[in-house]
């Protein structure tokens, strides 16, 4: 017969199992209209406010505008380190923005990987960008990216991917160069716990007696040297923090980042055309070769089964090459003035494990 104590257990067990299903009850929701709003925003078709930086040279003398998409855990705030003088040479115009839910941007109850496209494109008709804009996406901000080349591939003057994140469930991904990956598995588990057990995964990112995002910024499970030495020079992950993790919308626009990014995408971005075929422009993917969040293997063959795309490696980068000297300048020449810098062409002479 069962005793009362394991009948009192059982009954504790299956409350906690309840319990990390369950977020705990919103703070806020996330709108950007819960706090004093000290960005410039537009208002979108839907009623969302969308925030945005503008960067570089006035609008109106520009002879290139670029609008920059940021990734996990960033904002329109996020550096892109190109000379002035440069910017001032070439005239370029830089918009940044917060996406939806992120820094004083509204949520998008509705968010897609497809949605992301329609924000960009009405930020820029609304700011009067003309007809083309070029778009430069870095990390998760890629998912965006490519939606602008599926959706809108009419209105981009030009691309570039800086370490895009590639999405596991991509169908044209082969079995045979993701089966061992350890960074599949780490982000199927994300995905079933931020879909089932939301709550546990909100308990995890919060509490303080175990290491989880606390030590993000210094672990060479995800970052290699030059990019340790990077993110002791700049602010890091604003928002990956635990004290930001604890804000309910903040926790919450992460988690849905994270599911678009890696969920069932309404497009195969193998199946993409090459919006150039005249060559009157061109696509670009920036990637370090020593990259632990995304590894090398995975852009190449991207590159290779999108032969348009024109490709990069740094070296000897990681995951944070935005940041390093002299990157954001050879991103701009490439993609502005078709420049090709020797000190990142490609080095096939190993491949990472």
């Amino acid at each position: 017969m069962v005793s009362k104590a394991a009948v009192v257990l059982l009954v504790g067990l299956l409350g906690m199992v309840y319990q990390a299903t369950q977020l705990p009850p919103p703070q806020s929701n996330g709108s950007a209209e819960d706090s004093p709003v000290t960005s410039s925003r537009i208002r979108l078709k839907d009623g969302r406010y969308l925030a945005y930086k503008e960067r570089g040279v006035p609008k109106e003398n520009a002879r290139h505008k670029i609008i920059i998409v940021h990734g996990l855990g960033s904002s329109k705030e996020m550096n892109f380190l190109a000379p002035q003088e440069l910017i001032d040479d070439l005239g370029i115009y830089f918009l940044l923005f917060d996406r939806a839910g992120y820094g004083e941007s509204d949520p998008d109850p509705k968010h897609t990987v497809k949605s992301e496209a329609f924000d960009i494109q009405e930020l820029a008709d609304q700011l009067q960008l003309g007809s083309k804009f070029y778009v430069i996406g870095v990390s998760m901000g890629s998912y965006s990216t490519w939606s602008c080349l599926k959706y809108i591939p009419d209105r981009l003057a030009g691309v570039a991917f800086v370490v895009p994140v590639v999405n596991y469930r991509w169908p044209s991904l082969p079995d045979s160069l993701i089966r061992e990956d350890y960074r599949r598995k780490l982000v199927q588990w994300s995905i079933w716990f931020a879909n089932h057990a939301p709550g546990l995964l909100y308990w995890w990112a919060t509490q303080k007696w175990l290491p989880s995002t606390s030590v993000l910024e210094r672990n060479p499970l995800f970052f290699n040297e030059r990019d340790i030495d990077t993110l002791k020079t700049i602010s890091g992950f604003p928002m990956l923090t635990q004290d930001k993790l604890r804000e309910q919308g903040v926790f919450d626009t992460l988690r849905r980042d994270f599911m678009l990014a890696f969920g069932k995408w309404e497009f195969d971005p193998m199946g993409i055309t090459n919006p150039y075929p005249k060559n009157e422009s061109s696509v670009h993917i920036w990637q370090g070769y020593e990259d632990k969040v995304v590894p090398v293997q995975l852009q190449r063959f991207v590159s290779g089964k999108l032969p348009w795309i024109r490709y990069h490696e740094v070296p000897d980068g990681g995951h944070l090459i935005v940041h390093y000297n002299g990157v954001s300048e050879a991103i701009l020449r490439a993609l502005l003035l078709r420049e090709e810098a020797v000190l990142y062409r490609p080095r096939k002479s190993r491949v990472l494990p």
